[in-house]
């Protein structure tokens, strides 16, 4: 499991795990069944303390991404999670808020920034040569 964390964007870093595993979970990056890592193993692979971690964990079990197993540990949930689409949703809209900020900040205008993105799905959707 790839999660990055950030100390210089305010964002508390639980609340960076929590996210960051809903994104991997609702991309479909970490599948149903599959086993996070240990709290104490992702805690020293982060730099940060194991309670950080349990905490996160602790709040993904009561939203219903992942679940415990005593003795076994923590798993992403079977048969969707209630997240799927409603957390999608709130991911891309966040970092198109993140992006419409930046465009109007440099002077672009929607139609432009649209114009961009057509522009680089294209280029992602070709195939290599």
């Amino acid at each position: 499991m790839q999660v990055r964390i950030s100390d210089q964007d305010g964002v508390p870093i639980y609340v960076q795990l929590l996210d960051q595993v809903k994104y991997l979970v609702s991309s479909g990056r970490l599948a149903a069944g599959e086993q996070l890592p240990p709290v104490r193993k992702l805690a020293e692979q982060l730099l940060v303390n194991p309670n950080t971690v349990a905490r996160a964990y602790r709040e993904l079990e009561s939203e219903g991404v992942v679940t415990s197993r005593r003795g076994s540990g923590v798993f992403v949930a079977d048969g969707g999670s209630p997240l799927a689409r409603r957390e999608q949703n709130r991911i891309l809209a966040e970092r198109i808020d993140m992006l419409l900020t930046e465009a109007r900040q440099m002077n672009v205008d929607v139609e432009s920034l649209i114009a961009l993105i057509r522009r680089r799905s294209q280029h992602i959707e070709e195939p290599s040569a």
